[in-house]
């Protein structure tokens, strides 16, 4: 432990972010900050069983991260959160060297702020970096990472951009992050996430350990983490091929499974219960596809056939067939909700994508075993950072900053 950089997840959901700091073998993960119970469960189980924390359950603290003065000294008899010695107690005498994490990006999607009626601008979530601050500013690491969806650069929820006020209190917190944060949005595409995937990654620098900060993130953006990118991006076929098929039943009466079941090792690849209605769609579509008629690749004779098939009427288009040949599109936490925008392509197979797919285009390893109900893990992978951007970013955020003084 001694010889790695020390770091605290904040927001950290099941640990995608968490998961690729800890392949890169260079860094400990002294504490996970999470306050929704299924993601801390997988947090547990997966730094005590994948990374050998024989202590995960005392590391990975559910709390509200908005009270944090009990997050800092403890907190006793909570209804929902029990009780623990804080976050403290947990550090001790080490040095924080990084945070790392991102508020939840709800308030600051695009998406989010369409579908509500006040765009957002009440939403509590629109100022939890406030909260991710004050740990910052309590525990002063050398660095720290914040991540989130691009529309943060245009949330306004009042009369100044969402983005602006972020960087004014991370400034006067004495961090200095890039003078232009609209070239911190990374495509993970170009970093081998077979997923169309876009974040903005801030890397925060403390002014005191660098005075010269803004060379160094000039140089980060520009020149290391872009050494990290792949030649050719990443196909649906090449992440999720391989796997078992899974092939509509006969009679799918049975309201439990709809489709054949993995007789397999590789775990959450069941599949969702699909109806006969919308098998036949998937199947309709998928053959559309393959057989390169294109009827229903457009949003109107998508929402058209949508409207003939069910009766119903919708102002977006609901059905999407995942393309062998290219990345997937978004794999949104929404997708706990429904699978239709994300269709296996292969028509003999006629369903939605299952949670080991998702969890393959999110760049999850296999041997993250992911538990609790479906609908928690699609939620989860969905909201997750991509770990194979998360092990390239933690190479470069050592090389930039931490090769000398840990490997000296």
């Amino acid at each position: 432990m001694e010889n790695k950089v020390k770091t605290i997840d904040l927001f950290a959901g099941c640990g995608g972010l968490m998961d690729g700091f800890e392949q890169s073998n260079l860094y400990t993960t002294l504490a996970c900050v999470e306050w929704e119970k299924a993601p801390c469960d997988n947090l547990i189980k997966r730094l005590n069983d994948k990374w050998k924390y024989k202590d995960a359950d005392l590391r990975v603290l559910r709390f509200d991260i908005q009270r944090s003065a009990e997050l800092f000294n403890g907190w006793q008899n909570d209804s929902n959160y029990g009780e623990s010695k804080g976050l403290d107690a947990l550090i001790g005498n080490n040095k924080i060297d990084l945070i790392i994490g991102g508020p939840p990006c709800q308030a600051y999607s695009i998406a989010g702020r369409i579908r509500d009626e006040h765009n957002m601008k009440n939403d509590y979530r629109n100022y939890l970096f406030e909260s991710y601050l004050k740990v910052v500013c309590h525990y002063r690491p050398q660095a720290f990472v914040f991540e989130n969806v691009p529309g943060i650069l245009s949330a306004m929820p009042n009369d100044r951009y969402i983005i602006d006020i972020i960087q004014e209190q991370f400034e006067q917190a004495g961090y200095k992050v890039l003078s232009n944060l609209r070239n911190a949005t990374i495509d993970f595409t170009d970093y081998g996430v077979p997923q169309n995937r876009s974040r903005i990654i801030i890397l925060g620098l403390d002014k005191t350990t660098y005075p010269n900060a803004e060379e160094l993130l000039e140089k980060f953006y520009n020149e290391i983490l872009p050494k990290y990118k792949v030649k050719k991006k990443v196909t649906v076929r090449q992440a999720i091929g391989d796997l078992p098929k899974l092939y509509p039943l006969t009679n799918n009466e049975n309201k439990k499974y709809s489709h054949t079941v993995c007789q397999c090792d590789i775990k959450n690849h069941l599949p969702r219960w699909h109806s006969t209605r919308d098998i036949e769609i998937f199947r309709l579509l998928t053959e559309d596809i393959e057989q390169k008629r294109f009827q229903y690749v457009t949003t109107e004779s998508l929402k058209r056939l949508y409207t003939e098939k069910t009766g119903k009427v919708s102002n977006v288009h609901k059905y999407h067939v995942l393309r062998w040949d290219m990345p997937s599109n978004l794999i949104p936490a929404h997708l706990y909700k429904d699978g239709l925008r994300h269709i296996h392509p292969d028509s003999t197979q006629a369903r939605t994508i299952t949670v080991r797919e998702a969890a393959r285009l999110q760049t999850f390893p296999d041997d993250y075993v992911f538990i609790g109900n479906q609908m928690d893990q699609f939620k989860m992978i969905g909201n997750a950072v991509p770990p194979l951007f998360s092990k390239k970013l933690a190479q470069a955020i050592y090389e930039l900053l931490f090769a000398k003084t840990f490997t000296a």
